[in-house]
């Protein structure tokens, strides 16, 4: 499968459904507390990592993340932005312009933003764990990219594929995207008829009975 064709199939999922195969699979993925800081679109993509931490000399540095924007060259990426400092911005106006102007799909920081209006002025779909005003210059700089980072106590590698929503943020490793997507839309599909049953008539308790679950995970139909 390519990897248009899994973003693809990726965007008709939402998080709770990718959430749910992860469970089933015992994989890790799923983060808490990574939402939408303006009423922003959905982001389907593949991750972009970058790692932040505090700044320790007075020497000037190049503004962090201005470097990954400027060598990202296709379409389907998404910044993932960790090692953030509570209360300190990760991400600002002019980053978020130079991203769209680049096809960036959005941005998802563990950790805080500012200039959200600007960013929803900008139509740039921005996820976080809150807002703030407080700029990063002189306290936060960029220490790697596109290395393995810890995001919400998920490790995401560079390439690994990123789904948010209102629910928050789910990442499935690039190399589990096949059988993390065929679960998910078999529990989608499961998950469509049991909404319908419940809509027809049929008993909530024996249509969210443990066993109906357990047949997605087994690969039932019935």
């Amino acid at each position: 499968m390519t990897t248009s064709q899994a973003l693809s199939r990726f965007s008709q999922l939402d998080t709770t459904t990718v959430s749910d195969a992860l469970d089933f699979l015992a994989m890790p993925g799923a983060t808490v507390g990574v939402l939408p800081l303006w009423n922003c679109p959905r982001i389907v993509g593949r991750a972009s990592t970058v790692q932040l931490g505090p700044k320790r000399e007075a020497a000037p540095t190049v503004h962090l993340i201005s470097p990954v924007i400027a060598a990202i060259n296709s379409a389907d990426r998404v910044l993932v932005i960790a090692g953030g400092t509570d209360g300190v911005s990760c991400w600002g106006d002019i980053l978020a312009n130079a991203a769209s102007v680049k096809g960036i799909r959005g941005t998802v920081i563990d950790g805080y933003a500012r200039d959200i209006e600007a960013n929803e002025a900008l139509g740039y779909p921005l996820y976080g764990r809150g807002a703030t005003m407080v700029s990063a210059r002189n306290r936060v700089i960029q220490v790697a990219s596109g290395t393995p980072i810890a995001f919400g106590g998920v490790t995401v590698s560079e390439g690994d594929y990123v789904i948010a929503d209102r629910c928050g943020t789910v990442f499935v490793a690039q190399e589990r995207i096949d059988e993390v997507l065929d679960l998910a839309e078999r529990i989608q599909r499961r998950q469509d008829g049991m909404v319908k049953a419940v809509r027809s008539g049929r008993s909530v308790e024996a249509v969210m009975h443990d066993k109906e679950f357990e047949a997605i995970k087994v690969g039932q139909t019935q």
